[in-house]
């Protein structure tokens, strides 16, 4: 059985009046009249049938048992209002939550951040991380950058390159015994595989017309930076994919063992959040500056101007 409780508009005024000690002030912050703070007052008096406070000339005090009732009630609209902004703090409008894979956050979205963040100062950007794509059924992510292709006509698209995929190593791998000239050769080195994204490997080996080597029978990881990482420590050989490995590549800390044996993956990049999200302005300056980022990038920049009606419709 539902307990009793008193009416809300009553209770409100009661604990305005109790906590500034007047029913002028309570009125002025509940935009009410006097009289109308009296008068739901009086009334959660009359349902309770107890006195709540002693009315003076000038001022009105507390009664003992509205001096227990007010603390209560205090701690009680307290709580409301911090589960309320708890609730509301993922979609209010100056808080954008972008999910992503971790390791394009890590290697190439952070270092951009700043940029967002000096032109939109009043934007919160919060990121959240996964190697799974985003269920919007499910979540409340405003947006998310991703690669696949499309698969909801309740979500927006924003087509932001393709990525070619292609084996990587640390330069200490290969020794003057061993070399890697020929893609089947990769069965004698410690394949490091992306489990998440295993169908990788098998593009760029499908293209490649090799079914001697297995991927999956080398370490495997969860995230492609771990097994980037683990390839600059010359550990074994994995898959790069741009913009995952610009850097050790230009710097020399990784090589291409087939520099002209690059694969364009079979999916592509997308700003992806749902269709009713269109208009908010948050999410528009979000991708505005998004594609900027990548057309200034010299790598993404050659990688988008791929785009055919497919994509970008």
């Amino acid at each position: 059985m539902r307990k009793k409780i008193p009416p809300l508009n009553s209770l409100k005024s009661f604990e305005a009046a109790a906590r500034h000690g007047s029913f002028k002030n309570a009125a002025d912050e509940l935009f009410v009249s006097v009289s109308a703070i009296s008068h739901q007052i009086k009334q959660l008096e009359h349902v309770l049938n107890v006195e709540l406070f002693i009315r003076k000339t000038r001022s009105v005090v507390l009664t003992k048992i509205g001096k227990q009732y007010y603390p209560i009630l205090r701690d009680a609209f307290d709580k409301i209002a911090e589960g309320t902004d708890l609730i509301l703090t993922p979609t209010r409008s100056d808080v954008l939550t972008i999910q992503l894979y971790s390791t394009l956050a890590i290697r190439w979205l952070i270092p951009r951040l700043p940029d967002f963040q000096s032109k939109y100062p009043n934007i919160s950007v919060r990121l959240h991380t996964s190697q799974f794509d985003v269920d919007f059924n499910k979540s409340d992510v405003d947006a998310c950058v991703k690669i696949g292709n499309r698969a909801s006509n309740g979500l927006h698209y924003s087509y932001l390159f393709t990525s070619d995929v292609f084996p990587v190593c640390s330069p200490n791998l290969l020794t003057a015994k061993e070399q890697l000239e020929r893609p089947e050769q990769l069965s004698d080195f410690t394949i490091l595989q992306v489990y998440p994204s295993h169908r990788d490997w098998y593009i760029w080996l499908d293209e490649m017309g090799c079914n001697s080597v297995d991927p999956e029978s080398g370490l495997q990881f969860d995230s492609y930076d771990h097994s980037i990482s683990t390839a600059l420590q010359g550990m074994g050989v994995a898959l790069g994919m741009q913009p995952y490995v610009d850097k050790e590549l230009s710097s020399g800390l990784l090589i291409e063992p087939f520099p002209e044996m690059r694969v364009k993956h079979h999916s592509y990049w997308y700003f992806v959040y749902r269709q009713e999200k269109f208009e908010q302005k948050k999410i528009q300056l979000f991708e505005t500056w998004l594609i900027k980022q990548i057309k200034a990038d010299p790598e993404l920049s050659i990688l988008r101007g791929r785009a055919t009606s497919e994509q970008t419709f």
